[in-house]
């Protein structure tokens, strides 16, 4: 998929590399053993699963693949199974049909050029269809234990609020945090700060009361804790 780009609200400068270190150090005491909420069986189905959601939700694609993946969980099952019917298991996610026409194509090149295994390869990644930077970063990082930050559009919103690193794309950012997040939290910070992203720092209006790193973060708009209204009001 191509970058994200969008602009940002102007922010302080980003956190400097002790408050940083922090920022994770709270994360993972919060949640020391971070997973995908993508539900998967084997390295090809996560790339399947990943594949299919773009502009999805995790929770509409878990409810359309457990079916599927019971049937064809390897590149040979989901050719046999055809574009039509991985159609019909895919039809509730947007883009659906584009979608089937990757995981076929994409399943019968790792059939053709890596004797159908997931390569453990960006370049090699990337050019299957339906795959990108951010595609081939989660599955290298969930699959393979390399130690990627895959970039979409909570961790976008996250970085540049706290901010991590500020930048006006997705890829930008994705170097930004790669070059700057020390090592012992590198192979998780793609899950602490989608998920912090998904559930506390949210796009309309962001938890900073319950945040466990809203003394940390510098985003000028923090909101504040609702008043409740009496039946008098």
């Amino acid at each position: 998929m191509p970058a994200l780009a969008a602009g940002v609200e102007t922010s302080p400068e980003p956190v400097d590399d002790a408050t940083l270190v922090e920022v994770f150090s709270r994360l993972r005491a919060a949640d020391p053993e971070p997973r995908s909420e993508l539900e998967y069986l084997n390295p090809y189905t996560l790339l399947v699963a990943v594949v299919l959601s773009a502009q999805a939700t995790d929770k509409s694609v878990n409810l359309a693949t457990a079916p599927l993946f019971a049937i064809a969980d390897t590149p040979q099952k989901m050719l046999d199974l055809g574009e039509e019917r991985v159609r019909h298991f895919i039809r509730t996610i947007g883009l659906f049909n584009t979608k089937a026409k990757n995981v076929i194509a994409l399943s019968r090149i790792l059939l053709e050029r890596h004797d159908g295994a997931v390569p453990c390869d960006a370049e090699a990644l990337e050019v299957l269809p339906g795959v990108g930077t951010k595609t081939a970063s989660v599955v290298l990082n969930v699959a393979f234990g390399v130690p990627r930050i895959a970039v979409d559009t909570h961790i976008f919103r996250v970085s540049n609020r706290i901010p991590l690193v500020s930048a006006a794309t997705t890829d930008k950012v994705q170097a930004g945090l790669e070059a700057r997040v020390p090592e012992p939290f590198r192979l998780n910070a793609h899950h602490w700060l989608i998920l912090h992203g998904r559930y506390t720092c949210k796009a309309r209006r962001p938890d900073c009361p319950r945040c466990s790193i809203a003394d940390l973060c510098r985003y000028p708009s923090k909101t504040t804790a609702l008043t409740p209204i009496s039946s008098r009001d």
